[in-house]
């Protein structure tokens, strides 16, 4: 397809359920906004393009059947609109490696069908909203290597039980972790919250999210000894417990798995 711009005409195909235009370094400039008026529209998927400007603050007043959303790896910009709960048959949205500013909006989490979320590779800024653990059917939660994500993890998210996938690495994430973090994740099976700056113990409780695979919390200011409950995990693969502030007399004897990153302890 030549070098240019998505045409306004393509708001014409009232019919259309899927569009897909994607991977063309040549398509530039703003998305047609006539796209957010086919109501019919089920799956729009313009990524790995490079298209630049904002999206509409209505861009869902007239997308009640869309349920996915890829506009990742582009040049988008400004806000992500408060009104993307309107579109509330999403299952999937995914906004990473773009120039998105502002909030996550609270109002995400309204999307109750949603099942991924990627929001990572952003200039957003301030707190993951609590609201976030509303999503109850959320299986993958991705917002990673955004510095300007503050705060502590919201506390919701680990009251989703459907989860498989929390990967909130590369942020600027502060505080310590819930006690009881995993006694609602029976399904997890990757945990990445490495490069923040995460502190206090290492949850002995870990071992209740006894389906994990990976676990990764390197580069992190955790305290206190390397949990002998991270033993039980016995499906975990890799383990990354590096550049933290652990301690201990002995290496533990119970960690016998396929990979481990265990440097820089006082130990």
């Amino acid at each position: 397809m030549r070098a240019g711009q998505i045409p306004e005409e393509i708001g014409n195909l009232l019919g259309l359920e899927m569009l897909n235009i994607k991977a063309i370094k040549g398509l530039t400039g703003q998305i047609a906004t006539s796209i957010f008026n086919i109501s019919s529209l089920k799956t729009i998927d313009l990524s790995n393009n490079s298209l630049s400007g904002s999206l509409p603050s209505d861009m869902c007043q007239h997308l009640p059947k869309l349920e996915g959303l890829y506009l990742y790896r582009n040049e988008l910009s400004g806000n992500i609109p408060s009104s993307m709960d309107k579109c509330n048959n999403l299952k999937m949205l995914a906004l990473f490696v773009n120039q998105f500013l502002g909030i996550i909006p609270r109002s995400i989490g309204n999307l109750t069908w949603l099942q991924e979320l990627y929001l990572g590779f952003n200039n957003l800024e301030g707190q993951i909203p609590e609201e976030i653990g509303n999503l109850l059917g959320l299986e993958m939660l991705n917002i990673k290597a955004i510095k300007g994500l503050t705060g502590q993890i919201a506390t919701s998210i680990f009251n989703i039980s459907s989860l498989k996938t929390i990967d909130l690495s590369n942020n600027s994430l502060s505080g310590s972790l819930p006690s009881d973090m995993c006694q609602h994740l029976p399904k997890l099976e990757g945990l990445y919250l490495y490069r923040n700056e995460l502190s206090g113990n290492i949850p002995s409780s870990m071992d209740k999210c006894n389906n994990l695979k990976m676990l990764a919390l390197f580069v992190n200011q955790f305290l206190g000894i390397i949990p002998r409950s991270i033993g039980n995990l016995t499906w975990l693969q890799e383990l990354y417990l590096g550049f933290n502030n652990l301690e201990g007399n002995q290496f533990p004897r119970f960690l016998e798995f396929k990979v481990f990153f265990m440097k820089e302890f006082n130990l």
